[in-house]
């Protein structure tokens, strides 16, 4: 199975802007974990999860 993707960028006056053209990309079977955000620090995130 394949995704389509095309990426673009809006400028406040609604002006679009094709970064790259529509292409076609395979997603991955597994994600790589070292890519995923680390756990929240904070002492309000710490509390909820003890």
């Amino acid at each position: 199975m394949t995704m389509t993707i095309k990426v673009y960028e809006v400028n406040r006056e609604g002006t679009v802007r094709v970064v790259r053209p529509e292409a076609e990309v395979t997603p991955l079977k597994t994600v790589d974990q070292s890519s995923a955000y680390p756990d929240c620090e904070c002492d309000q995130c710490k509390d909820k999860q003890s």
